[in-house]
């Protein structure tokens, strides 16, 4: 497995507003080997950057000797890919179409991507019909797939708090109903802790279907005023032992991305020494 970091993880990376150079830096001396870029409507790295754009943020990360194999996108909770306002899904389509053809030409193997809101504490005034929800999915997939094969980049769906497939079981018919090789699965163990999943069964059932990793620490307290927060790794309930175990056993050797927010001044460092711990 190669060990990495979100862009996001770094000061202003929610913003996108961090140099891209100097997220490779300090990529490098958390003793990192990679790093995942993000993409925006704007920012360091946004859907309008030409090809000569991309190419000169691919010979920073060359230079810098660090791996940049994917590429997250986060434009879906702007832009709701399964919305009630067809309007909206088209833009969705639109902007995560372009962010392919970036990841392409900043020499990416994949890119994250949110199928969709149904309903989320991250998007409050989002409630679409679930059933709505899946057939609008399986649209925007299917049409973004068509660019994934053109520009050889793979389309990997992230499970995330969304309202929407919350099952590994969904999740694998959705995967395999498009039979296409570059639709795989992105992801993130401390997610499912939030809608009360064991990470290891997840990945045991998607197995092969899983093409990329994110990691980060999630801690709840159960009960009547329960609390529940992301915080470090290794200080919450993931199941870090048995997790890196059946990813093993999948035989999956990829990147691992750390995906740790909010920013701090020793995140970075605090979460390089975990993942050692982790995996090894």
């Amino acid at each position: 497995m190669i060990k990495g970091i979100s862009y996001w993880s770094m000061k202003d990376g929610l913003a996108n507003t961090h140099p891209v150079d100097d997220a490779l830096n300090e990529t490098k001396k958390a003793g990192f080997d990679a790093l995942e870029l993000c993409i925006g409507p704007e920012g360091a790295v946004h859907v309008g950057l030409t090809e000569d754009e991309c190419g000169a943020i691919r010979k920073q990360v060359d230079a810098a000797g660090v791996v940049v194999q994917t590429l997250a996108s986060g434009m879906s909770w702007g832009f709701n890919p399964v919305s009630n306002d067809a309007a909206v899904r088209e833009k969705a389509i639109e902007l995560h179409e372009a962010a392919l053809q970036r990841a392409a030409w900043l020499g990416c193997d994949a890119m994250l991507f949110v199928p969709g809101t149904v309903n989320s504490p991250i998007s409050p005034d989002e409630h679409v019909r679930y059933d709505e929800a899946m057939e609008r999915a399986k649209v925007a997939v299917g049409r973004l797939l068509k660019t994934a094969e053109r520009v050889g980049v793979d389309l990997c769906v992230e499970n995330v708090w969304n309202g929407f497939m919350y099952s590994p079981l969904e999740f694998k018919d959705f995967v395999d109903s498009f039979g296409h090789e570059r639709l795989g699965v992105y992801f993130d163990c401390g997610n499912l802790m939030g809608y009360q999943q064991w990470p290891p069964h997840w990945i045991e059932l998607l197995g092969e279907r899983i093409k990329r990793v994110h990691v980060k620490g999630f801690k709840e307290a159960f009960g009547f005023e329960g609390t529940y927060a992301f915080c470090d790794l290794g200080a919450g309930d993931v199941p870090w032992k048995e997790t890196a175990a059946a990813l093993k056993a999948i035989g999956y050797d990829k990147t691992v991305i750390a995906e740790m927010m909010p920013w701090r001044e020793d995140l970075l460092a605090v979460t390089s020494k975990a993942m050692n711990t982790i995996f090894g």
